[in-house]
């Protein structure tokens, strides 16, 4: 690992040239394995290596740090003298990271470690690897960082960067720094990449003067121009997800200033920042030159993953909500799944992702993604000492914690991730290998919180996040849910025990299994003694408490539960009353005890909170909140309020399975549940899933006469039971 031997600006550029050797014949192939401290692009002669942004993205870099291979073969030339050059930014090595505040958690300098390695027409290997013998220099790039944008200055760009013999006097020598090259890993997913770009839908001025930009997506990435104007001229382009009263509303950013600069040569420019992300639907440009045609188009950018599900029906509003779903997960797949894209956050929330996998299993493959996710989990699950992380990577750990977060240990929701998570890739991938790599993790959380519990039997100790955003919480105190803390956390707990119980049998843990199960019937016993009374009424009882008994396994017999629970929907006006950990839920857990109507009246209502309030206040993304926007237009005066939150879109699930009808019977959908169930009005429906075994699809559409048709297809090999209610089920 190389820096330069002096402090730099931001984002230093390294730079060597590179002989071919003499005598060897023809180039054959050429590979570069290249990594950073900090996020890097590489180019040789100024033709970029890959399609790849933001690389090595984020990992736990204490304990992993991925690197990428190009094939480079189509850009050294037979006999010629290439350069080789490597931009670095802070990223999140270096940059700000958190909502506490501070940067440079990793340590303060930027970094590359490279080998190319060149292989010609008669074997001959040459490798040229980053050392001292290589150069840095200031770039173009006066300033990066991830929460508050990039500056480019035009003027400072040289042709001499990427000519052979023309390197700038500017640049100075490196020093190789201490690292430990076991920490290298490969990528186990696809890298972060554009993905498509979209051209402004509207461009209007404020009522300040300002300039303003629709896109008519709430997405992330940045912006890129192409413009022409004074040497020196500074464009200013700020970005938000909103607007309040006319103008971008940045309010929700916190801190985080989501503000590019760019500053003109004279010649013509074009601009792409590169080195940092913004979510936003509105773009603010001041300083654009008053005889230039404006020319911006916005990047999307997230990880290369590729798009396996698809959902359509006859309710727009529904159809919409489902494109909320797809787009939040693409702009919070940017590298890990982040809670939300947009202010100073942008961190890797296990509980977020510990209910929404389901759903982004189905959408996307995303079985390379999480489980590289996983091994980060693992990694700070083991030098906490069998402690989950209420974020991976792990940052919260090098800030003091809130008032409201003390000194954390496991957590329901959040630290069942660790299970939850890789029982997900299981069911959806159908390979065993995820929950062997994993089941170091899956045990040690579980026997963690084991150490947790009170003499009773239940989880009632230590803080715990609880049914989070209950919307009818104080908007200050997210956590203050209706249902009780420790109901919430023993059943977490409860189903957390069987996954792993059955995932010990999978893996013939024999031992393992029978300890687990002893516990999970343990502590389902003592649920059921400390939390419902004789008559069946769950402590708190509320939407969440019944919803997690039922969907869980708690009881017995829970049709009771069942029907308290429609009654509380009801009650509601049939509008949420659930927070983080009944929200995924409630719809399967009225479903199963024979509620469909209330489960789709629920899920169609369209006043606050709903599903579907979002949507007709014109979302294109899931909210944190149900109410970030009030029905008045104005955003949520609270501290906490992200318009591109993944989490409360989990109801997709549901969605798929139960109005989509498709759900596998067997881990990896190597056996195939049809079973649609059609409801609220909705007269057809389509859905379709790639699986590792091919294609599966399923229509269906109620005739006028009030009779349900349904198409399947199913790959070759791959059989089914469709189940229509009032019917038998039919072989597939």
């Amino acid at each position: 690992m190389i820096s330069p031997a002096v402090e730099l600006g931001s984002a230093p550029l390294f730079r060597t040239e590179i002989a071919t050797a003499d005598g060897h014949g023809a180039v054959a192939t050429a590979t570069l394995r290249i990594s950073s401290l900090g996020v890097h692009e590489a180019r040789i002669n100024g033709t970029p290596v890959g399609e790849d942004v933001l690389s090595p993205g984020w990992s736990s870099y204490e304990h992993r740090l991925r690197y990428l291979s190009h094939d480079v073969t189509a850009l050294i030339s037979d006999g010629q003298t290439s350069v080789l050059t490597v931009l670095v930014g802070n990223g999140w090595h270096r940059g700000r990271l958190g909502f506490m505040g501070g940067r440079a958690f990793y340590g303060d300098r930027l970094g590359v470690i490279a080998a190319l390695e060149i292989e010609f027409a008669d074997g001959h290997r040459q490798v040229v690897v980053s050392d001292e013998t290589w150069t840095a220099g200031n770039s173009d790039v006066l300033a990066d960082d991830l929460y508050d944008g990039q500056t480019i200055d035009a003027r400072r760009r040289s042709a001499k960067w990427h000519t052979a013999g023309g390197e700038p006097e500017w640049f100075l020598p490196v020093r190789a720094l201490d690292f430990d090259a076991s920490r290298l890993t490969p990528y186990l997913s696809g890298t972060v990449t554009r993905q498509e770009v979209v051209a402004p839908q509207r461009v209007w001025t404020s009522p300040a003067g300002r300039t303003l930009i629709d896109f008519g997506q709430n997405l992330v990435g940045w912006l890129r121009l192409t413009v022409r104007g004074p040497a020196g001229a500074e464009i200013r382009v700020r970005h938000a997800e909103v607007l309040e009263n006319g103008e971008l509303g940045v309010r929700p950013l916190r801190d985080a200033q989501a503000t590019d600069r760019f500053i003109l040569s004279g010649g013509e420019d074009f601009f792409e920042p590169t080195m940092t992300f913004h979510g936003f639907r509105y773009a603010e440009i001041t300083g654009w030159p008053p005889s230039a045609a404006l020319d911006v188009a916005a990047v999307v950018v997230h990880s290369t993953l590729r798009r396996t599900g698809e959902f359509a029906c006859s309710d727009e509003m529904l159809h919409q909500l489902h494109r909320n779903v797809v787009w939040s997960t693409k702009g919070n797949f940017l590298d890990l799944p982040t809670d939300c894209p947009q202010r100073n956050e942008r961190l890797g929330w296990t509980g977020d992702i510990a209910v929404f996998a389901p759903s982004a299993a189905y959408l996307f493959d995303v079985e390379g993604f999480l489980g590289d996710w996983l091994a980060d989990l693992a990694a700070e699950q083991q030098a906490a000492g069998g402690l989950v992380p209420f974020v991976v990577p792990d940052v919260l750990k090098y800030q003091p914690h809130p008032p409201e977060f003390p000194d954390p240990d496991s957590t329901a929701f959040w630290s069942d991730a660790a299970v939850w998570v890789p029982w997900t890739l299981w069911q959806a991938y159908g390979d065993l290998a995820i929950l062997r790599r994993q089941y170091p993790s899956m045990t040690a959380h579980v026997r963690r919180v084991r150490t947790l519990l009170s003499p009773t039997g239940v989880w009632d100790r230590s803080f715990q996040f609880g049914d989070w955003l209950d919307p009818d919480a104080p908007a200050d105190a997210p956590a203050k849910a209706k249902a009780d803390p420790g109901v919430v956390a023993t059943a977490a707990y409860y189903r957390s025990l069987t996954l792993v119980a059955e995932t010990a049998a999978l893996l013939g843990h024999d031992d393992d299994a029978a300890e687990f199960a002893a516990l999970a019937r343990r502590v389902r016993a003592a649920f059921t003694e400390q939390y419902v009374d004789a008559a069946g009424i769950v402590r708190s009882d509320c939407t969440t408490v019944y919803t997690l008994a039922i969907v869980f396994g708690l009881l017995d017999d829970p049709r009771a539960a069942g029907r308290r629970l429609a009654d509380l929907v009801a009650d509601s006006g049939y509008r949420v009353s659930t927070g983080f950990a009944g929200t995924p839920y409630i719809t399967e857990a009225l479903t199963v005890t024979g509620h469909l109507d209330a489960a789709y009246r629920l899920l169609l209502e369209r006043e606050c909170p709903s599903w579907l309030y979002p949507v007709t206040m014109g979302a294109t993304t899931i909210w944190e909140r149900w109410d970030s926007m009030l029905p008045d237009g104005s955003v949520n005066p609270g501290e906490m309020t992200s318009f591109n939150h993944y989490a409360l879109g989990a109801v997709a699930d549901w969605m798929h399975r139960t109005v989509g009808g498709i759900a596998p019977l067997e881990p990896g959908y190597a056996k195939v549940r049809v079973a649609p169930r059609p409801g609220g009005g909705l007269t057809w429906c389509r859905s379709a899933l790639e699986t590792r075994h091919g294609r599966i699809e399923v229509s269906w559409r109620v005739a006028e006469d009030g009779e349900l048709d349904v198409d399947v297809t199913l790959p070759d090999g791959v059989t089914g039971v469709l189940s229509l209610e009032g019917k038998p089920d039919v072989p597939l």
